[in-house]
């Protein structure tokens, strides 16, 4: 079961952008039978979800990533990218669960990515977690992503995105989020509060200049402050 919604709060608005028509209207009647969720528009490509997001800012879109012309990563980028749409959530859906999509994905500035099998309660908690401004990513895409940068050979000279301004803590608390552990298992490992944890998150988002937890995985491998070298923690 979906946690029930706040139906006080205003309701989350969803754009669902997707090549399939029959897909996007199982969406639609997916999204808009769930309280605190209204579907508010529908788009069957990249451009069109572009044009649609500029016009009437949705908080969330529901991203296809193969679409003709404009595909869904290019759409996220120039959304997220946009002044204008810089506050709307992208959580990605696709068939396919390669590294190559997951990557890109989050680097045009997506919050999420699930795959179109993941079963309706699922994808409903998605769409209110992104809302929420938090990341999501299922477990075995988090796994792919960060094999992907166990792989990648390590850089010969230090890269432009460091890490100045950020405390000991923060950089340990931002090394057990880019090994894909949650803010209460991040409070179990280092003894915090989760209070306590979330305000480090919220300081590493902001000196950071990343979107989501999503983001902040990215700069903790590129910077360097997890490498391929060191072993997982956790589990």
């Amino acid at each position: 079961m979906t946690r029930p919604a706040d139906v006080s709060a205003a309701p989350v608005r969803v754009l669902i952008a997707d090549d399939q028509a029959l897909l996007r209207g199982s969406l639609r009647v997916l999204v808009d039978a769930e309280p605190g969720l209204v579907a508010t528009s529908e788009a069957a490509n990249g451009a069109e979800a572009v044009r649609s997001a500029r016009q009437d800012p949705p908080d969330v879109v529901l991203m296809d990533v193969r679409m003709p012309g404009l595909d869904g990563i290019e759409a996220t980028r120039q959304i997220c990218g946009s002044p204008g749409t810089a506050d709307v959530k992208v959580l990605m859906l696709t068939m396919f669960d390669l590294d190559e999509y997951v990557y890109a994905a989050l680097r045009a500035g997506a919050s999420g990515f699930l795959l179109k099998d993941t079963p309706p309660a699922e994808l409903i908690a998605a769409i209110r977690v992104v809302a929420a401004g938090d990341a999501l990513l299922a477990p075995a895409v988090t796994r792919r992503l960060i094999a992907e940068f166990a792989h990648r050979p390590q850089p010969s000279q230090p890269l432009p995105r460091v890490l100045d301004g950020v405390t000991g803590r923060e950089r340990e608390v931002l090394t057990l989020v880019a090994r894909g552990l949650s803010n209460t298992e991040i409070a179990e490992r280092l003894y915090l509060g989760i209070a306590t944890v979330k305000t480090h998150v919220g300081h590493l988002l902001t000196k950071l200049d990343c979107r989501d937890r999503a983001q902040l995985v990215i700069v903790a491998y590129e910077s360097g402050l997890v490498t391929a070298a060191r072993p997982p923690i956790g589990p």
